[in-house]
């Protein structure tokens, strides 16, 4: 079997859902208290955890 190749979008994926992650927490940061800082604070956290498992991979 071959594999399907890669479309153009590919690279661009995981970048996009950074970022709309990073804008969701901004703007429940933003809004307002209470339920919304624990969204902010558990997308940032989620963030700050994709990055180290990244950074971990990558030195392996």
């Amino acid at each position: 079997m071959n594999r399907p190749t890669p479309s153009v979008r590919h690279p661009f994926v995981a970048p996009a859902w950074i970022a709309a992650a990073s804008v969701l927490g901004l703007v429940s940061a933003l809004v307002g208290d209470g339920v919304f800082d624990v969204v902010s604070w558990g997308v940032f956290a989620a963030l700050i955890a994709v990055v180290i498992r990244a950074w971990r991979r990558r030195t392996r």
